[in-house]
């Protein structure tokens, strides 16, 4: 199969309408990562995006949609802090699961009476989502276990001969997948860490926890491995730089070359120390977590290993810091 990668216009999306009405797969940018979407109520179509990743049977999907498709027609009838939230941050990086009506395959929520819902923001994604005008399931667009793609050429790396259209939005400006919050009880309940953090949902509607972990897995990104590229990686808390140089100097003696991903603060211990190879993480959530899965997908063809350092436990770094750790463990 030829892999096409080409610019959002009105002959690819015409095209990617073409292909997820005849049960093939897209992949399509959104502002957090690439996704790999395919006609969400057709039960061989999203069989075939488990197929091509290589995911779990039990992780499920996020159904995409534009902000002026009808989700009555996919969802039961939110409750009131539901619409609040919608109205606060969708079109955006958050995801909704709702009790779901049946319409969609089966597989998408991996056979739970819910359903996760996303209106994405970025201009190529909701170009995409109209041109097409039905509920795309769409996991990020990697290999299961690899790291999320956040560039058209992540994909083409990945997918190459196995999915017939790229539609290339350039790279995603916010680089951690969405915020996933089960809205189906009385309080909005994070099951995935974001950019939109519980303290601005609380702001917007009083309440918002964390979930617990076990029972049915709701959102993707919560059980299993993630994230990893194909090198060695590790990390570090910022006080333990010479225990980082240290695991630097033992991958160098086994042939590997090394490269550290930093904050500034941490850039300037380790170069006191003769460390030289950086990637700069940013210095605030945002630029983090624009940054994190760009640089790790460039270490895997740069060098041989990563070592990364732990970032604030706070609210706001909490998104990044759940894939960084998962990118960064070999578990």
């Amino acid at each position: 199969m030829h892999t096409e990668v080409v610019a959002p216009n009105g002959e690819s999306l015409a095209l990617a309408k073409e292909i997820l009405k005849r049960g093939g797969l897209v992949a399509f940018p959104t502002e957090t990562v690439y996704g790999l979407g395919a006609d969400a109520r057709n039960d061989v179509a999203v069989a075939s995006i488990f197929a091509v990743k290589g995911r779990p049977q039990d992780n499920p999907l996020i159904v995409h949609v534009h902000p002026e498709y009808d989700i009555s027609t996919l969802v039961e009838e939110p409750k009131e802090y539901v619409k609040q939230m919608m109205h606060a941050f969708a079109p955006g990086p958050i995801t909704f699961v709702l009790n779901s009506k049946g319409v969609v395959s089966p597989r998408v929520s991996c056979g739970l009476n819910t359903l996760a819902i996303r209106i994405p923001k970025s201009e190529s994604a909701l170009s995409f989502l109209r041109a097409v005008d039905m509920p795309v399931a769409a996991p990020s667009a990697n290999k299961s276990k690899h790291t999320s793609p956040v560039t058209a050429t992540h994909v083409y790396e990945d997918f190459q001969g196995e999915i017939p259209l790229i539609l290339d939005g350039g790279r995603c400006v916010g680089g951690i997948e969405s915020t996933v919050v089960d809205c189906t009880g009385d309080i909005p309940l994070i099951l995935r860490a974001g950019i939109i953090t519980a303290e601005d949902i609380r702001a917007v509607v009083g309440a918002c926890e964390h979930a617990k972990s076990g029972g049915p897995v709701k959102s993707p990104g919560t059980k299993y491995k993630h994230y990893h590229p194909h090198c060695k990686t590790a990390m570090f808390a910022p006080e333990e730089v010479k225990k980082a140089v240290a695991l630097a100097t033992e991958w160098r003696k086994e042939g590997k070359t090394v490269v550290f991903l930093v904050t500034e603060a941490t850039q300037a211990a380790l170069t006191l120390l003769g460390e030289r190879e950086f990637y700069p993480l940013g210095e605030t959530p945002e630029a983090a977590s624009r940054n994190a899965y760009y640089y790790l997908r460039k270490a895997e063809k740069e060098y041989g290993g990563l070592i990364a350092f732990s970032l604030p436990e706070t609210e706001e770094y909490r998104g990044v810091m759940n894939r960084l750790k998962k990118a960064c463990s070999n578990e």
